[in-house]
């Protein structure tokens, strides 16, 4: 069986052994909190541990971005428990695992291809390096902890500080997991007619380089002139190199047009480059 089978079960597995690895530690850090605390906590816990386990059955981007935004919480939630006096090896390293699965490229490209038609394959993008570098991580954090505080607050009978934190926190938890969920929709995408790039954060329209105008897909030169499209994101950056110019709008922040271009080449990064480059000759592009 190839890793791309088992890796998805692998998930599955981990994160429904969570209740047996980690319920008794955070069992004991709720045990001497107030019943209405116990009682939101444990709904609010069963709630996403369900929620998460269904996601990762139903491989689709909106499961990708519900397993990768709280899988990490399950993690942090597990080593919260532990700084707390109510530690757990098991707890912690499950969670861990959990939350690494999550992340591995192959998992990614499994869920962006559970809606895909039979004749296109999809491959993420990497995210790009700026969000990478704590933007992201605030964003997470303030996204969770936002509804889940005030709940908790509202459980400990601070009804004003509760209710303004849920009132603020409902709103912006929903803003900001649409704009995580934009991470998961960033693809290039194999098509019988070629290939498409699909990228919302920088280009305003995805755009259908046609199989014609392909010259060879590649690991770029370290002194291209290539349009980069890339948005300075780790990793193996290929080069798509065309016998014509293809004209493309850049994206804005806002989903405004940015400045228009009419690149013959370009760069971008996909989480599995060596994939990208078998799926290119499997489809009869040349591959250099």
């Amino acid at each position: 069986m190839s890793l791309s089978r088992i890796l998805p079960w692998a998930l599955r597995v981990a994160w429904a052994v969570l209740p047996f690895t980690t319920g008794p530690a955070l069992g004991d850090a709720l045990d001497p909190r107030s019943r209405p605390v116990q009682l939101v906590a444990s709904v609010l816990l069963w709630g996403v541990w369900g929620v998460v386990l269904a996601a990762t059955l139903v491989p689709h981007p909106i499961s990708l971005t519900v397993v990768r935004c709280w899988a990490p919480a399950g993690a942090a939630v597990a080593v919260a428990a532990a700084l707390d006096g109510f530690g757990s090896p098991l707890a912690v390293s499950t969670t861990t695992l959990a939350t690494g699965l999550a992340f591995l490229p192959e998992i990614g490209t499994l869920f962006v291809n559970g809606p895909a038609y039979p004749n296109e394959r999809r491959y993420l993008l990497r995210v790009p390096a700026p969000l990478l570098l704590g933007v992201l991580a605030v964003v997470w954090a303030v996204g969770i902890a936002g509804p889940v505080v005030g709940l908790l607050l509202v459980a400990t009978r601070q009804w004003v500080t509760g209710g303004l934190v849920l009132a603020a926190g409902a709103p912006l938890a929903v803003v900001l997991a649409r704009a995580v969920h934009g991470l998961s929709r960033r693809w290039l995408v194999f098509v019988p007619a070629g290939v498409v790039l699909h990228d919302p954060i920088t280009l305003a329209d995805p755009v259908l380089f046609r199989k014609q105008l392909i010259v060879s897909l590649g690991p770029a030169d370290a002194a291209t002139t290539a349009l980069d499209l890339t948005n300075t994101a780790p990793g193996l950056a290929l080069e798509l190199a065309l016998t014509e110019e293809v004209p493309l709008n850049k994206a804005k922040p806002g989903g405004k047009l940015g400045e228009a271009k009419s690149p013959s080449r370009l760069l971008f990064t996909p989480t599995r480059p060596g994939a990208v480059l078998r799926e290119a000759e499997k489809r009869g592009l040349t591959v250099r």
